[in-house]
């Protein structure tokens, strides 16, 4: 997972890598990343990940960006979730392309939501984010055919992408608001806010952003720094253990009164990501929820013994959101 969220996702030209490309192209997808699997296909059209009592799906790719299924019915984005699904009479939705490595992307990026559905392990595929949707991972969806020559697909110009910087500049990024620990050996204990955030076997911490209506439209990056101890002028850390950390995003904003008993429970889980000091970590890609709180928990996925104390001094340690 680490390399799927250190690579951010480009806004180029959905139909950049369909270059060339004169007549429909037929392929079946597999799923990578926080979930993995054929996609296969109800009769009614839904696309499903993980759901092994489904036959494999076949999908055609036409050169507007376009995908039919193998029953002729148009895949679309069904508002307001986003889920991709084929419908008998529907027009399909056009973004789509193959990258020259066999991804299947949707506006230039590669990232797809897999949320479980309850039914036979299943889990739907959609693009965006939404409130409405189960708990998600990331996945990307490679096809088994269809991908242009790198020679013949043309790369994109800096000005046709957009990617958050992870280092921190004036009015780019924001600072948790609140972080509180809780600890399950402790499950009905409120500990308050604290300016540190630690990760134990039995402690976690949850950060709360407070995003401006200044950031409406904007691209938000979840970063985690982790610089070397001897680039700290203000603030120091203590490690330990195999650095790995699950990253989650949590259903609403954790107050001063949050114990493990009551956290919010978790509406999407960003994966784990492996640590280790002097490096940056790009944790999740996002449209930016203007004027809203939003709150993501850290824990333990490993042998992890972590405390910081969360610093944008120089060398920024912590857990931020860059904002471009």
């Amino acid at each position: 997972m680490k390399s799927l969220f250190a690579t951010l996702a480009a806004f180029a030209a959905s139909t950049q890598a369909l270059t060339g490309r004169t007549t429909n192209c037929c392929f079946h997808l597999t799923a990578s990343g926080g979930a993995s699997g054929t996609v296969g296909q109800l009769s009614d059209g839904q696309n499903r990940i993980g759901d092994h009592s489904l036959s494999t799906a076949q999908f055609c790719i036409s050169p507007d960006g376009s995908i039919t299924d193998g029953s002729g019915r148009g895949c679309i984005l069904t508002p307001p979730t986003t889920q991709f699904q084929c419908d008998q009479g529907a027009t399909p939705e056009s973004g789509f392309s193959i990258s020259p490595s066999g991804l299947l992307e949707f506006q230039g990026s590669s990232e797809f939501l897999a949320c479980d559905t309850g039914q036979n392990g299943g889990r739907n595929i959609h693009v965006t984010p939404s409130k409405d949707l189960g708990q998600c991972v990331i996945v990307e969806l490679k096809a088994d055919s269809c991908a242009p020559s790198a020679s013949t697909a043309p790369s994109a110009s800096p000005s046709s992408s957009k990617s958050c910087p992870t280092t921190l500049s004036s009015g780019n990024f924001e600072f948790p608001h609140l972080i509180i620990p809780v600890d399950s050996k402790s499950p009905n204990t409120a500990f308050g806010t604290s300016f540190n955030g630690k990760v134990t076997s039995a402690i976690s911490s949850i950060f709360n952003f407070d995003i401006p209506q200044a950031d409406s439209g904007k691209m938000c990056n979840l970063v985690f720094l982790f610089p070397q101890k001897a680039d700290l002028q203000t603030s120091s850390f203590s490690f330990s253990g195999d650095g790995k950390i699950n990253f989650s995003k949590l259903s609403k904003a954790a107050t001063t009164s949050t114990t493990f008993k009551n956290a919010p429970s978790v509406s999407q889980n960003l994966g784990d990501i492996t640590i280790s000091p002097g490096h940056s970590f790009v944790v999740s890609t996002f449209s930016c929820p203007a004027g809203e709180a939003i709150a993501f928990e850290m824990k333990n996925a490993g042998t992890t013994d972590l405390e910081f104390f969360e610093d944008f001094n120089p060398s920024p340690i912590g857990l931020f959101i860059t904002v471009c």
